[in-house]
């Protein structure tokens, strides 16, 4: 068996720790709901990447390498998507206390990774370049999601922390839909940087991570 599980965690943390539309969206939850009410919005995006990892390493990327006209299409759906949840927090306004929308819970969450073209090549980056030739699918794929989800406890509540931060400082102000703006700007960006930069040929969503 032959997994860099050393190296592969220092990635982990470099790509859950960084912008995308999971964080992003993290973020706006935090500051549009507060921490506490986005707890299980945050449980669920954690534990929705486990649904992409499991059937990665028992064969998908196979799958990817017969019809990669599926995965193309589903790249470009999963972006159109993510923008139009980024259209949703640039017209949110925070007020944690004048609302009486329901924060997003567990559900919610559980899809936020499935559609972030950012975690289908980071978890596919994983796979190709720290799991050794002959290593079982099992010890592979339990490493990498082991591996993922322990980053993804620590680094996600804080930045529904930030999120929550924020929002105290800057809710009511006039600086307040600019900060939305911004975000949602910043999803926008951190989808197309996943699209269409660093092409090396991975087979799934361009190879970016």
């Amino acid at each position: 068996m032959s997994i860099a599980v050393a190296s592969f965690a220092i990635f982990a943390a470099s790509q859950v720790g960084t912008p995308g539309p999971a964080n992003m969206a993290l973020l706006a939850t935090g500051a549009r709901f507060g921490f506490r009410a986005a707890l299980p919005f945050v449980a669920g995006v954690a534990l929705g990447k486990q649904l992409i990892i499991w059937p990665v390493g028992f064969g998908l990327m196979e799958l990817s390498a017969r019809a990669p006209w599926v995965f193309e299409m589903l790249k470009y759906i999963s972006a159109a998507y993510i923008i139009w949840l980024a259209w949703k927090v640039a017209n949110l306004r925070l007020g944690q206390g004048r609302s009486t929308d329901a924060a997003p819970g567990f559900a919610a969450g559980l899809i936020v990774h499935p559609l972030n073209p950012k975690a289908w090549a980071m978890i596919v980056g994983g796979f190709t370049a720290f799991v050794g030739p002959g290593t079982s699918s099992l010890a592979a794929t339990a490493t990498i999601a082991a591996v993922l989800l322990a980053c993804q406890v620590i680094l996600h509540p804080m930045w529904t922390l930030a999120g929550d931060r924020i929002a105290r400082t800057v809710a009511g102000t006039r600086g307040e839909p600019y900060l939305m703006w911004t975000l949602a700007a910043l999803t926008v960006l951190s989808v197309l940087f996943v699209l269409f930069a660093g092409q090396t040929g991975t087979p799934m969503f361009g190879g970016g991570t």
